[in-house]
């Protein structure tokens, strides 16, 4: 019997979910802690953005939304699909002093990569429950950890609070079996081109343990540090996610 091969088509796809699910969040997993300015005051409002991801020439939509929840708790949800695959995360959070609090975070991989993770946050119990390759493992809790879908709100949530730009920010993340730091480093000021036009930025890279890897993202103040960009490179392979259009608070998010 001839043997069977997948299209190429599908194996790129899978790749190209794999890369996501793991993430534009690639862009942040990865210290001086969090600044102390960012205070219970500051809103985290809700919105819906629409991204264009490519990878290896292949194009798949991200839709990504932030709601208010029950007991002034946040939902956040992310996915996209592409010919059979695809991903969905939603995160279950709050927020006190400034410091987001995650209570779960679930991620399921559909067609081709049909993948499970997840997170559960029991701070009476000191621990986090994580399910990662079909297997749980108990991690140390700590009010600062995050999931991996969080540590972006935390990002905004700590530039919103700040006078200043902090040029190094630190995020501890639960992660598999592990927990890890997260060092974002700011870059500068640039304008990004996308399709609502330039828009002005900051830009953070991470600091990676590997010369191989390369991760940036690029968030808009004048839309709550919205993120507008990301690329991340594995293997000479980049992976770029650019925003297409945004609402918060229910209103468009346009250019003065």
């Amino acid at each position: 019997m001839a043997k069977q091969y997948p299209q190429p088509a599908s194996i790129t796809s899978r790749w190209i979910a794999r890369r996501l699910g793991i993430w534009a969040l690639l862009a942040l997993s990865g210290a001086a802690a969090l600044p102390s300015s960012a205070t219970a005051a500051t809103e985290l409002r809700p919105y819906t953005a629409q991204y264009k991801t490519t990878a290896r020439g292949i194009d798949m939509a991200i839709t990504r939304t932030l709601e208010q929840g029950e007991n002034d708790s946040y939902v956040l949800t992310n996915g996209g699909k592409i010919l059979v695959v695809g991903f969905h995360e939603v995160g279950v959070f709050h927020v006190e002093g400034g410091q987001i609090k995650p209570e779960s975070y679930v991620y399921q991989g559909s067609g081709l990569v049909n993948r499970r993770r997840e997170l559960h946050f029991d701070p009476a119990a000191g621990q986090i429950k994580s399910l990662y390759k079909d297997n749980w493992y108990q991690l140390p809790y700590s009010g600062a950890t995050l999931d991996r879908m969080t540590q972006l709100e935390q990002l905004r949530l700590t530039l919103l609070a700040g006078e200043t730009e902090p040029d190094n920010i630190v995020m501890r993340v639960a992660d598999g079996k592990r927990i890890k730091d997260s060092r974002l480093q700011l870059v500068g000021e640039e304008i990004v081109e996308t399709p609502l036009g330039n828009v002005a930025t900051l830009h953070f890279t991470r600091l990676h343990d590997s010369a191989e890897r390369s991760s940036d993202i690029w968030v808009a103040p004048q839309w709550d540090y919205l993120m507008v960009k990301t690329v991340h490179v594995e293997d000479d392979k980049p992976v770029e996610m650019v925003l297409t259009s945004a609402a918060i608070a229910g209103v468009p998010v346009t250019l003065d």
